[in-house]
């Protein structure tokens, strides 16, 4: 099986992790991580400042720090509010680096783009020159991924078609580059101008609008269901035990859609309403992923204290202080865990059965779904804590969900002391 896999799955798992417009995609992601971690710490500031005391009664405490609360209310608007404008220009940067086009105009042109299509009055037309806020948060991603990648897209082909203005080459670089992107970039805001017109003609609603009713709600209804987060858990953990960054190839998938979900959990915990998603992609971090994809803390306390093997314990030994903070590669690819007869099942196994077991517990209300984006070296337990808001319960679900890994690892780091060799 492993061999067949090695032949047929592999190569194909390697041109989707280097497919350039998903890498795009990809990249877009992670580069606004600085606005998204700053507006989940003021979140997770308010949760310790505001909320909390408020349900323990401590009103003089809330008023005492009503002006850091204030603070961090400014920073959670300038970041996780303004979330799909940011990532747009990243977008745009990325799929013209991609192309070899100059970065900066693709990235300034999907912005343009992106604003270009939103409603310019409110809902009953008595103001004009509005903003709805609600199309520049998490809930206007898709949009931004649309409407992004068509103008991003039609710039970089009329580039590459020559279809600019041609300066001598005596002009500086700078002014070439701008030059270059007026005509490719006039285009393409006409485009996405005139086909925000046509939609709303139409259908009487904003592109917004229309991409989260058709699209955007469906997807994000399907990503709730258990089989679906299942199938994410054991796509990313098979592409991990042939080499691959299981959760960069999909990317696209976890960021895109239950990032997109943990957002909107955040916006939703701002307002004092409902939580809208049970999972969110810091489900996965705070009761599966437990030191990094495969539960690998897990695994590497199993080999310490079940493993006779000398060269094992030396890179559990070696591993730990990284796998505490979810860095999984050390003992990934040092025991190696990949293609790795041994643990090949567990690697997959355990990952799902933790899943299924935070699913439940999330779904009948025992513990709390994420809201706020902690940083992926958060020692785990403590990621659960956080992630939740503060969930002491959701931190317990998360230590279980790692003393059941670390059992479920044991029979295999026995069979593994039985072995002549780690494979």
């Amino acid at each position: 099986m492993t061999e067949w896999l090695e032949k047929h799955f592999l190569p194909v798992a390697a041109k989707i992790g280097a497919e350039k417009h998903l890498v795009a995609i990809r990249d877009a992601f992670i580069s606004i991580m600085p606005i998204t971690m700053a507006g989940a710490v003021a979140t997770l500031l308010n949760v310790f400042f505001r909320d909390l005391p408020t349900q323990f009664g401590w009103t003089g405490f809330v008023d005492t720090m009503s002006p850091i609360i204030g603070i961090n209310s400014n920073v959670w608007w300038g970041t996780l509010a303004i979330l799909s404008l940011v990532f747009v220009f990243s977008l745009g940067y990325n799929l013209s680096k991609a192309y070899d086009v100059s970065p900066l105009p693709g990235g300034l042109i999907a912005f343009a783009a992106l604003i270009t299509q939103m409603p310019q009055t409110t809902a009953d037309g008595s103001m004009w020159g509005y903003i709805n806020w609600s199309y520049t948060q998490a809930s206007g991603l898709f949009t931004a991924l649309f409407i992004g990648f068509i103008a991003t897209f039609i710039y970089i082909k009329l580039v590459k078609s020559k279809v600019t203005i041609k300066l001598p080459d005596s002009v500086p670089p700078a002014v070439s580059r701008a030059f270059t992107a007026i005509i490719p970039g006039l285009i393409a805001i006409y485009v996405i101008g005139t086909l925000a017109y046509v939609v709303n003609a139409f259908t009487g609603m904003p592109i917004n609008d229309v991409i989260s009713k058709y699209v955007q709600m469906p997807f994000l209804g399907l990503s709730q269901g258990l089989i679906s987060v299942v199938i994410t858990v054991f796509a990313v953990q098979l592409l991990w035990m042939f080499g691959l960054h299981g959760s960069n190839v999909l990317a696209p998938v976890l960021d895109g859609i239950y990032l997109t979900a943990l957002n909107e959990n955040n916006v939703a915990f701002m307002q004092g309403a409902e939580l809208p998603y049970m999972w969110t992609r810091g489900s996965f971090d705070a009761f599966v992923w437990l030191g990094g994809a495969g539960c690998s803390l897990a695994l590497i306390i199993a080999i310490l204290i079940f493993s006779k093997k000398e060269e094992s314990r030396t890179v559990a030994k070696l591993s730990a202080p990284m796998g505490v903070f979810n860095i999984n590669e050390p003992v990934t690819f040092g025991l190696p865990v990949v293609l790795n007869p041994i643990y090949f099942i567990p690697s997959i196994g355990i990952p799902i059965i933790l899943t299924i077991i935070a699913y439940v517990c999330t779904s009948i209300g025992l513990i709390p779904p994420t809201f706020v984006a902690v940083p992926w070296i958060m020692p785990p337990v403590i990621y659960a804590f956080f992630a939740t808001g503060g969930s002491l319960m959701a931190a317990l679900v998360a230590l279980v969900n790692l003393i059941i890994a670390v059992a479920l690892y044991a029979p295999f780091v026995l069979l593994a002391n039985k072995a002549d060799s780690q494979v």
